[in-house]
Order: C-alpha cells, then structure tokens, then sequence
C-alpha cells in the first residue's frame, strides 16, 4: 500500500487529555543522564523532591505522545526519526494535566529512489487555565516511500553550525542500560531492547533512542550554559545523523551567540556525528 498523500494531509487528533506527574519528570531526568552523581546536590533537584522539582525542557518530547502515523502506507522498517524541534511557551511544570493536538503539517516527496519525510506538530496546553505549553514538531524519513505525489517543495533549511572552533565541549557517557531505561519513558519499540530484532535490520546491539540522545545534548547545554537553569531554554531543535550505541560517550560541542547556542554531538568511540544543525533558543 503506498502513501495517500491526501489522507495523510488530513490526519489530526485533538482534545487528548494527558497527565503526567513527578514519578514522570524524574523518570525521564535520570533516564537522559541526570543524577549519575547521587551527592551532586544541584542535579538532585531534578530527580529528588525535597525542593521544588525542576525538569528537562526536553521531556515536552515524551509527555504528549499522540500516535497519528499508523498504517499510512509506508514501510516502517525503512523509517528514521529525522529531526526534532521545540518551543516552549513555558517552563514545564513538575506536574500538569494538558491537552495534546496532534496533525500532520506537510509530507515532502523527494522522490520514487529518495524517499518521504513527513511532519507532524503536537500543541500541548494546560487543561486547567489553556495556557500554551509547547509546540513540538517532528519529522521522519520514510526511506522507501518517494513518488508518492506529495510535496516537491524544499524541506526547512537546517540552522547552521557556526565555523569557528566550539566554545566548549561536553562529555557524557551512557549507560550500557539506557536504553531498557529510557524505553519507560513511553517508546517501547523493541529496536532499543531485542538483540535479535537489532541484528536482523543490521545493528549490532540495540540502538539509542534518538529522543534520548536529544535529552542528553540538553543536558550538555543545561550543564555547561545554563547553569542548570532549566527555565532559560525556550527552543531546541536537532537533526539526527547517525544512531547511538548504549555504552558510548556522547561529546557535544557548543558556541554561544547572544541567545542562541548551536551544538552538534558525535560519539566518541567511533567519532561519528550522530546529531547535526543543534540549536538551542535562550530566554533574551
């Protein structure tokens, strides 16, 4: 079955009521790499509740999922998570219950040889007070799906990694379990557990999430930028290049420029880019 491009225009989903709590943020905090340290007081306050609990910009990524891509006509095991961006309108607070809108934004065709990378936008907002919360927008390519008659418009330009040398580096390696870790974040896609599953589509061992990837790069800016002031980031966007092995050191690189840091990441092991165009938007 091939791609209906008109159908897949028309696919939204609204009004979902999701709620998540501190068992949640702390759940994702420590599921991207935060209180490795248990006596390293200013990570506690994002996985112990003793003070107010803070919270990674980055989980808006994994508290409003709402699944719209399913049976589309494409072949999902030819599909990669592409990019991920997000505005915040907000802090996330340690706990809210929101309502999620989920649809698809644009499908670009690049071809019957290329391939299909398809667009999808969930607002989040708060049940209590309609107060916005975020905009996330995700893409995936679906590698064997071009010449479908969807858009032959270029896709958005990626931001641009300045030249000069990074202003500073970050190091952070993963756990050997991250991922089985990570998977209780809500993405149970047994790619990032089943060893069996992984060697058959050609990967050694169970991959990363990308998503979790994308947590630990906030955490490398929160870390080296922010000073652990998780409320000064208002957009983060990257685009994936390559996929991460549990067990190997993430390296970030940064520059900083007024309020916008660009960061590209790379594993350390086999010095491959794995996240490309990174670009965090700071509170002015």
């Amino acid at each position: 079955m091939a791609i209906d491009y008109d159908h897949l225009m028309a696919l939204e989903s609204t009004g979902n009521v999701v709620r998540y709590g501190d068992r949640e943020a702390m759940l994702y905090a420590l599921s991207i790499g935060m209180g490795r340290d248990p006596l390293n007081t200013t990570e506690l306050d994002f996985v112990f509740e003793k003070n107010p609990l803070k919270t990674i910009p980055t989980m808006a990524s994994v508290v409003a999922r709402v699944p719209l891509l399913m049976n589309c006509g494409f072949d999902y095991t030819k599909v990669l998570h592409a990019e991920q961006h997000l505005r915040l309108h907000q802090p996330l607070p340690a706990e809210s219950e929101l309502i999620a809108d989920a649809r698809v934004i644009e499908a670009f065709d690049k071809g019957k040889a290329k391939g299909a990378l398809i667009y999808t936008e969930t607002t989040a907002r708060s049940k209590s007070d309609g107060s916005p919360l975020f905009t996330a927008t995700s893409s995936i390519f679906a590698r064997g799906d071009g010449g479908f008659g969807g858009s032959t418009a270029s896709s958005p330009q990626p931001h641009v990694t300045p030249e000069r040398k990074p202003d500073t580096t970050c190091a952070i390696k993963t756990r050997d379990d991250q991922a089985l870790l990570y998977r209780l974040n809500g993405d149970r896609n047994p790619l990032h557990a089943d060893p069996e599953l992984a060697n058959n589509v050609g990967f050694p061992v169970p991959i990363l999430h990308g998503l979790c990837t994308y947590g630990t790069a906030c955490l490398a800016v929160l870390k080296t930028i922010c000073n652990y002031d998780h409320t000064l980031i208002t957009g983060f966007d990257v685009r994936f290049s390559a996929p991460v092995y549990p067990g190997e050191t993430i390296i970030t690189n940064i520059w900083r420029d007024n309020h916008i840091v660009s960061f590209e990441c790379r594993v350390a092991e086999r010095n491959v880019t794995v996240i490309r165009n990174g670009k965090c938007t700071l509170a002015n």
